[in-house]
């Protein structure tokens, strides 16, 4: 049987992160699988920490001859007990891609995918090849090639996930933090088109710029003396009681919720000791910052924070749901929801310290993309 490269994450027990690239066959698809030669895999945020851990990249060493692939670096001290299940698992990484189905099991769905251009949801593809469920894929439109289709998951459905969760939770306008990234861009995106008030905060006056050149109405930038001044004047100018945080540590999701609360009590008359009875909501969905997340309680009680994850939001929205989301995805993957690479690498590249550490900085308008064919 043919076989696959493909690119594995360990965490030993002996403290020390393994990623390497093994030789794997292809497994025959099921009748409603198919198998799909990669040709463009991108290298998401996500991504990273099923990629590495807590390893300390800046001591990681590369291993490569003939028989051995791999790059090692030690994990950071006192990290190994808190990674649980993880510790000896030799798991598949990459939770998006595309490329060309070069074999369908039995069923009409898969068998009509055939030959076609698909975007694939995995979490195994960085390798040559890729077997899926035929919902786990969006087929693309013939002139799309995969590097176009490679981001046809992650950014494209977190964002319209956002605009959906604010409408079936009762909200009408969003804030979103680490606005300027690829995400952030299609939801500025989404959000002009369909009407809908969006508070983009951002830590860096270009990336103000950046997200103004695309039409973003309020940008708020962290960095900024007045940042909390204009965050409230934002949040009152839009009426968001919902936001999405991508940064995690820190004290900006309790910013916001203060803010919320300044403009939900502004009318008040008298002392109310449980605060305005708006609820306010923020979903962590990202990590850009792993310190805690510290909350200095001072909006009243009506509020919550919490995870948000495309999966169980997926799950929520329900086929048909899913299957409307996809074909928009199909549709405007050139426009809305198109993506811009840095560079691409080939496997030895996407395991070499130098390109590691380029990617892991996750730099606001740097994007690198697997393709597989790329020294093979």
């Amino acid at each position: 049987m043919q076989s696959s490269r493909q690119l594995f994450s360990n965490i030993t027990s002996n403290g020390e992160l393994e990623f390497s690239l093994l030789e794997v066959e292809i497994p025959k698809p099921k009748p409603h699988e198919v198998v799909v030669r990669i040709e463009a895999a991108p290298i998401n945020p996500s991504d990273m920490w099923p990629m590495f851990g807590p390893a300390d990249l800046s001591a990681a060493e590369l291993e490569l001859s003939d028989s051995t692939k791999r790059l090692k670096a030690p994990l950071f001290p006192g990290m190994l007990a808190r990674m649980g299940s993880r510790i000896d698992q030799v798991l598949p990484v990459g939770n998006e891609g595309a490329g060309t189905v070069v074999a369908a099991g039995e069923s009409d769905a898969a068998q009509a995918m055939l030959g076609k251009t698909v975007g694939v949801l995995s979490g195994a593809t960085y390798a040559d090849y890729c077997k899926v469920a035929v919902q786990a894929c969006i087929v693309h439109h013939d002139a799309t090639t995969a590097k176009q289709a490679a981001s046809s998951f992650v950014n494209p459905l977190t964002a319209l996930g956002m605009v959906d969760t604010m409408r079936m939770e009762g909200h009408s306008a969003l804030v979103h933090t680490a606005a300027a990234s690829g995400l952030g861009q299609m939801l500025n995106k989404i959000c002009l088109g369909e009407d809908v008030a969006l508070v983009n905060i951002v830590r860096k006056q270009e990336q103000v710029e950046l997200l103004k050149n695309i039409g973003a109405k309020q940008v708020c930038d962290s960095s900024s003396d007045s940042f909390k001044k204009d965050l409230v004047a934002a949040i009152d100018n839009s009426g968001a009681t919902l936001a999405f945080d991508a940064i995690g540590g820190g004290e900006l999701a309790s910013d916001i919720l203060s803010a919320m609360e300044r403009v939900g009590s502004k009318d008040a008359v008298g002392f109310n000791t449980y605060g305005s009875p708006m609820h306010k909501q923020v979903y962590i969905y990202g990590g850009l910052d792993f310190s805690p997340t510290i909350l200095n309680r001072a909006y009243g009680m009506s509020w919550g924070i919490g995870g948000w994850l495309l999966m169980q939001f997926l799950g929520k929205a329900g086929p048909e749901r899913v299957a409307e989301l996809h074909q928009r995805v199909a549709d405007e993957i050139n426009t809305t929801f198109a993506s811009h690479f840095t560079d691409e690498l080939s496997f030895e590249q996407a395991m070499t310290p130098s390109f590691v550490h380029q990617y892991n900085a996750k730099k606001t308008g740097e994007k690198f993309l697997i393709n597989p064919s790329l020294g093979s």
